[in-house]
């Protein structure tokens, strides 16, 4: 399916955010999903698990996609395979291009973003195959919340359209319900609700990655901290989200 040019102008979208700036994210979610049915949830992490209990009693609840980039953790692996059953939803799995991937590896190695930085490597196996989904997608929704990240995430609104991934022929739109929840929130709703999450949680991983690319963190860091820890924390995007960084 080709998604239909669909945005909304910058005086409604104004009016939108304000309009939903208190509001409760499954009423944010109703509201948009309502609007803009050619919609799909970019699954990954707690948050994103928590977008999907929260749409699970929608006649039409949107369709789930995820990244498997080659290089999870095997827990993540299990994961996506809990979250799977537990709902009893199909969640599409987007891979990268395997002669990118070998190409990559072949003359840089597996592990050249120690060396040059992450955006290669994020843009092989990650943003090259979310850009061929999203192409046939009005609209996405994410997990991304202001208090993710002070470097990158500050700004988050409830509802933009989405510059980095729109095209003159297909103008795409981002709804980000969880913006204005804390960290707290997420988990005070995951654990009265038995939603499902990664194991990883339990040892010391806040916000998981790909493996190589994801450690634990330490008591009082942010949970960013443990993304990509080599480089500058205003770039911590891999590329999903790039719209987030300062230019």
């Amino acid at each position: 399916m080709v998604s239909t040019a669909f945005m909304i102008d910058q005086k409604e979208l104004e009016a939108l955010n304000a309009a939903l700036s208190e509001a409760e994210p499954r009423e944010i979610l109703d509201k948009l999903l309502d609007r803009v049915p050619n919609t799909a949830i970019s699954f990954s992490g707690a948050e994103d698990v928590l977008l999907i209990e929260l749409t699970k009693k929608r006649t039409n609840p949107p369709s789930i996609f995820t990244l498997d980039t080659g290089r999870l953790h095997p827990e993540t692996y299990r994961y996506i395979e809990t979250v799977r059953d537990h709902y009893n939803r199909r969640i599409e799995a987007l891979f990268p291009d395997s002669v990118e991937v070998n190409n990559l590896v072949t003359i840089k190695g597996m592990y050249s973003f120690y060396k040059d930085g992450h955006k290669e490597c994020c843009g092989v196996r990650k943003v090259v195959p979310l850009r061929r989904k999203l192409s046939t997608l009005d609209a996405w929704v994410t997990g991304q919340r202001k208090d993710q990240s002070p470097g990158t995430r500050i700004d988050v609104p409830v509802v933009e359209n989405d510059g980095a991934f729109s095209t003159p022929e297909n103008k795409l739109i981002k709804f980000n319900p969880l913006s204005n929840w804390s960290s707290a929130q997420v988990w005070e709703y995951i654990r009265i609700n038995n939603v499902p999450f990664n194991n990883l949680h339990e040892q010391g991983f806040i916000s998981i990655g790909c493996e190589p690319c994801t450690r634990p963190v330490l008591p009082n860091q942010h949970e960013r901290e443990g993304r990509w820890w080599w480089e500058d924390a205003t770039q911590k995007e891999c590329g999903l989200h790039a719209g987030n960084l300062k230019k």
